[in-house]
């Protein structure tokens, strides 16, 4: 139900906002998501039909080349349209016909000399499986620290002969201690690096592994092959410590790869574990500890202080306050009564409470969002396609400019071991880690902060699209506003006011319009008989009309009105001076004759201003649109501090208004409900939903808030704009490690040794700047 259109302003859009559109304006137009686009079939691959999706864990992964890999491999699986890989998550989402099935996929993995399996589903399973994972994790770190320190501790003497080289110090080890020092980390902190090469060679391609295996092949074996012929003539012709400090900085690097790796996937694993494994169900026995996956729809389950909610569900008895900020991110405890709606997940205080079951499992909130922060993590960059290409070619193209190097050196200097250094040098020094791990542990970081502050990106384009826009436009009811009107005034003008409620209220007792529900609670206020009508029918954007007690009723507007060809002169006035205190009216006809006004009044919300000035400090124009009456669109523009409304617009007008911004170069950020805003959502760059995650807010939207803050759409930019910010940073150290290290080291600059150390801290660089986006955190 809309208030009269008395003026349209003009400053969001220079339309004539007119378009009619089926459905009520007395309840939510709920729009059903876009629908999927239907795949593009490859040559060779099966006919596009029915389609799934399905997950595989990959492990042995190591670079961007194995991603590559990985991913060449599962698309060549016949019935698979499309394969993605996350290196950061070493995760593979693969699309493909109903014929596929998962036991193909792993094959196809693991013949190009990887692991897989595939990734349970089930919540109990999935978090089980994550745990395993994390123990298996955890003890191929503890090995990887154990060899680092053996290596460490046999490379150190090696280096002090290197320092001492060049000062007075005579310290000189014998070549065969040297040989004895390095052959342990050449087979033990080498064996990996062999292993993966060995695996990659076999499966057609080559990876990071490779070039380390070549580079400290080289090194070591051109010693041994010294040390054998020459004995201790061979003292100053031998590079141990060389292929000795490659593989142990290397080790350290990954060490330090996976701890900050671990970090930046930390947002999904600590949403995993909010979700309880038991619950005290109640029944005619009593109280029941049960598993949840054994819990079925209205069940009533009892939460006591300190534990965590099971399920989503509406508060039938009891009362406390419950901690929602790992799933909101309100940072205050949100109290609970009898008729309120509670989270799986969140955290019961000091009352108990008992909750009817509304939601189970996946059909939860807290599980829908662990879905969707995982979908945004798992998606890719478009600016990853062209990293992908290069990580294609990158081992191949590298080998070749060492064997350049390696013929330039010897030809140019007939100098075997000045050649020898140089190719291991550029052999060491390249790695395509980095350039794989730069957008993946950026979006996993950005994304898992932003979930952490109530803030669900859908996928990687969202977070893109977010972080170029430049115009907000907000509907009022519900967004800027409570949603909540509550009536204010009613005028009958027969003086008997309780009479114009109870029909009014009446007519609308099906209607899902916040104004019917302002009116249908104040009836029962007020202890008010209502009855059912007869028939009823919703005029968009206009009001009702329906029958009660026999009698024809008509709710609405002055558009509805005029329409019946009712006369309104006598309420005119009323309505326009309640509408100048920022009131929304409506008549209330019976039996053709116009018989009172109703007003209602929805407050703005407490934080609306802030969130509007927070735009504008920020550069973003903000806007309002609504098909409320300009008296009353001005009146709450006022109290927020915006300058740029459009009133009177009809439901389906909205989308053509956010048209007009785009056409006029804008990019655009509408915010809504996310249900019967779901048209102008669809419609702008990027929509952002306000409210609690309903299924067609998370569809529709490409932002969902979980918290209805208008101070949550600044940060929701702010944390685009900041993870787009870390990928361009992390491409931009991948590239020019290789772009300037390669020529440095093909020149002869760079010794083995400290091209291994740059290869290294490469990958820990990019990882470790993506994990500064862990401590951002919306400041509301």
């Amino acid at each position: 139900m809309t208030a009269a259109p008395t003026s349209t302003s003009k400053t969001l859009a220079d339309l004539d906002i007119e378009v009619p559109a089926p459905g009520s304006c007395c309840s939510k137009n709920k729009a059903a998501p876009p629908a999927t686009p239907a795949p593009v079939t490859r040559p060779g691959s099966e006919p596009p039909g029915p389609s799934q999706t399905l997950r595989l864990d990959v492990t042995g992964m190591s670079c961007a080349s194995c991603a590559g890999r990985v991913e060449s491999a599962l698309k060549s699986v016949p019935g698979v349209r499309d394969a993605t890989i996350n290196l950061a998550l070493e995760r593979a989402d693969v699309m493909a016909g109903t014929t596929v099935t998962a036991a193909d996929l792993v094959a196809a993995v693991e013949h190009a000399g990887y692991g897989a399996r595939p990734r349970a589903e089930d919540p109990a399973a999935r978090r089980a499986a994550n745990e395993r994972a994390e123990a298996e994790n955890a003890a191929e770190e503890r090995r990887t620290l154990l060899i680092l320190i053996l290596s460490a501790l046999l490379t150190l003497p090696l280096v002090a002969q290197m320092i001492a080289m060049v000062t007075p110090l005579p310290v000189h080890l014998s070549p065969w201690i040297e040989l004895a020092l390095a052959t342990p980390v050449q087979v033990i902190a080498g064996a990996r690096f062999y292993r993966g090469a060995f695996k990659a060679l076999r499966g057609g391609s080559a990876n990071m592994d490779v070039l380390v295996a070549l580079g400290t092949s080289a090194a070591y074996f051109y010693s041994v092959f010294r040390v054998l012929n020459d004995g201790m003539a061979a003292q100053e012709h031998l590079y141990f410590e060389a292929s000795a400090v490659i593989l142990t900085l290397v080790i350290f690097g990954k060490l330090l790869e996976a701890r900050a790796k671990r970090s930046t996937t930390a947002a999904v694993r600590t949403l995993m574990a909010l979700r309880p494994e038991t619950a005290n169900r109640l029944g005619d026995g009593g109280v029941t500890t049960v598993a949840v996956s054994e819990l079925r729809l209205g069940d009533h389950v009892l939460v006591r202080p300190g534990e965590r909610v099971p399920v989503d569900g509406t508060v039938v008895e009891g009362a406390s306050e419950l901690d929602e900020a790992l799933i909101t991110g309100e940072s205050l405890p949100v109290t609970k009564t009898q008729g309120s709606e509670v989270t799986a997940g969140t955290i019961n205080g000091s009352g108990a409470l008992t909750v009817e079951a509304t939601a189970l499992g996946e059909d939860t909130t807290l599980s829908r969002i662990i879905r969707l922060v995982e979908n945004a993590q798992s998606g890719k960059a478009p600016v990853q396609k062209l990293v992908d290409k290069v990580a294609s070619i990158f081992v191949p193209v590298v080998v070749v400019i060492a064997l350049a190097t390696f013929a330039g050196w010897w030809l140019a200097t007939a100098d075997f071991e000045a050649a020898m250094i140089a190719a291991v040098s550029v052999l060491v020094i390249a790695c395509p880690c980095a350039l794989g791990l730069a957008t993946p542990t950026a979006l996993v970081a950005g994304t898992g902060a932003a979930a952490r502050s109530g803030i669900l990106v859908k996928d990687i384009s969202a977070l893109e699209t977010a972080a170029r826009v430049d115009t907000v436009v907000f509907d009022k009811t519900g967004t800027l506003t409570e949603g909540r009107p509550e009536v204010t005034d009613i005028h009958a003008f027969d003086g008997k006011t309780d009479r114009l409620l109870r029909i009014a209220a009446s007519a609308q007792m099906a209607s899902e319009h916040p104004l019917a529900h302002a009116m249908v609670r104040a009836a029962e206020a007020k202890g008010l008989t209502l009855s059912r009508p007869a028939k009823a029918e919703a005029r968009v954007g206009e009001g009702l009309v329906a029958e009660v007690a026999g009698e024809p009723v008509a709710i609405g507007n002055a558009a509805l009105i005029d329409s019946l060809g009712i006369d309104h002169f006598t309420a005119d006035t009323l309505r326009r001076q309640m509408e100048e205190q920022a009131k929304t009216t409506v008549m209330v006809a019976i039996a053709g004759r116009v018989v009172g006004v109703i007003a209602m009044a929805d407050r703005p919300r407490d934080s609306a201003r802030e969130g509007v000035a927070d735009l504008k400090a920020r550069g973003v124009r903000a806007q309002m649109i609504t098909g409320d009456t300009q008296t009353v669109a001005r009146a709450i523009a006022d109290a927020i501090g915006l300058d740029d409304i459009a009133a009177g617009v009809k439901p389906a007008g909205k989308s053509t208004a956010i048209e007009a911004l785009r056409n006029k170069g804008a990019v655009v950020a509408m915010v809504g409900d996310g249900v019967n805003d779901a048209p102008a959502l669809a419609a702008a760059d990027i929509g952002i939903a306000m409210g609690t995650g309903a299924d067609v807010a998370m569809e529709t939207a490409g932002i969902t808030l979980m918290r209805s803050d208008p101070r949550l759409v600044a940060a929701a930019l702010d944390v685009s704009r900041a993870t787009v910010k870390k990928i361009r940073q992390n491409l931009f150290w991948a590239f020019i490690y290789n772009v300037v290290g390669i020529p440095l080291a093909a020149a002869g600059l760079l010794s083995p040794a400290i091209a291994g150390a740059a290869m290294a801290m490469s990958s820990v660089s990019v990882v470790t700047n993506a994990g500064l986006l862990r401590r951002w955190k919306a400041k509301v």
